[in-house]
């Protein structure tokens, strides 16, 4: 079964063909940082043009790739949300008009579910399973007894992890986008600053990142205000280890409570180089997976997997009815 996979949820516009829900035969990725890297950030109103701009495009490199003719697609699958809301109605629209000319069925695919199913291109899933979220806009804890079947343990308060990293970034000036940049400065420095671990101590698997990061960037500006030396490789490193103290071990915790099978890292931040480490050096009992590193951020892919496992568990989406959602909750 081939499924035409599209993404449009944010700032990447990308299509991707994938057989069987394992096998990548294509995945046409159209970045948007280099536009967005002059705002410090995504600006809503420019990533939903270039969607419109470059999605003809990503599908013409897709097909390309792939090898195969439309007549070869069995089901396409777009992400329905959360996102941008005028950034998702490209893909969506897209979608349909591809479903709607070549007569397939066409399903939504919540962009989360995407991102955990990221993992299972190169690791099959074992359940049950315990999923760690983190991405810009994402820090979530998910168990799973079998496809498609979630059970959110707890979310953050507040910021997200990928959302304090960036925040943190532009305080100390790094170029857009700021994630991946703390990661990098923190592999040359020391956790010398005893930044708080927030909630590491609750009796729950929620998380709150907000206080974190305002201490962290008060920190900063007495220091710059008093004339101190400062390190940002310090500050990074010290911010990282707080953060992934946290995350890794209340998904310790919930892995022993639960006693999972396997426990997958998805989102963005799950490219983190520090949080890979400390996880697979913590949890060793079970195996710890993460997807490759092209599929960590937004793209295709990993919607046509997850659209996969859900046409085999969810009725289809109507034509008329299915709409982008700013907000849509793990289905």
């Amino acid at each position: 079964m081939i499924v035409m996979g599209i993404e449009t949820s944010c700032d990447e516009t990308s299509v991707s063909l994938v057989k069987d829900g394992k096998t990548v035969l294509s995945n046409a990725v159209l970045s948007q940082i280099d536009i967005h890297k002059e705002y410090g950030g995504v600006v809503p109103e420019i990533a939903s043009r270039e969607h419109v701009k470059g999605i003809t495009l990503v599908f013409d490199q897709a097909m390309k790739q792939a090898k195969i003719d439309y007549s070869a697609i069995d089901l396409v699958a777009v992400t329905a949300g959360p996102g941008l809301i005028g950034s998702l109605l490209i893909g969506v629209n897209a979608a349909k008009v591809i479903a709607m000319n070549y007569q397939l069925p066409l399903i939504g695919v919540q962009h989360i579910t995407g991102h955990i199913y990221a993992n299972h291109i190169e690791h099959d899933m074992k359940f049950p399973l315990l999923a760690l979220v983190v991405s810009g806009g994402h820090t979530e804890l998910v168990l799973m007894r079998e496809h498609f079947d979630f059970v959110k343990l707890g979310e953050t308060q507040d910021d997200a992890v990928g959302e304090a990293y960036d925040k943190i970034a532009r305080i100390f000036g790094l170029a857009y986008p700021g994630g991946p940049q703390v990661d990098k400065l923190a592999q040359s420095g020391k956790d010398t600053m005893n930044f708080p671990r927030p909630m590491i101590d609750s009796h729950d698997y929620n998380f709150s990142f907000s206080g974190l990061k305002s201490h962290v960037i008060n920190q900063y500006h007495n220091q710059r205000q008093r004339q101190e030396t400062i390190s940002i490789e310090n500050y990074c490193r010290s911010f990282q280890e707080a953060v992934t103290d946290v995350v890794v071990k209340k998904t310790e915790i919930a892995k022993n409570e639960y006693r999972v099978k396997q426990v997958i890292v998805a989102g963005g931040v799950a490219a983190n180089k520090g949080l890979r480490a400390k996880m697979q050096a913590t949890i060793t009992d079970v195996p710890v997976y993460f997807p490759a590193l092209q599929y960590c951020t937004d793209n295709a892919a990993m919607i046509a997997v997850a659209g996969y496992f859900k046409y085999q568990k969810r009725p289809v989406s109507d034509l008329m009815d299915l709409n982008g959602s700013s907000r849509l909750e793990l289905v």
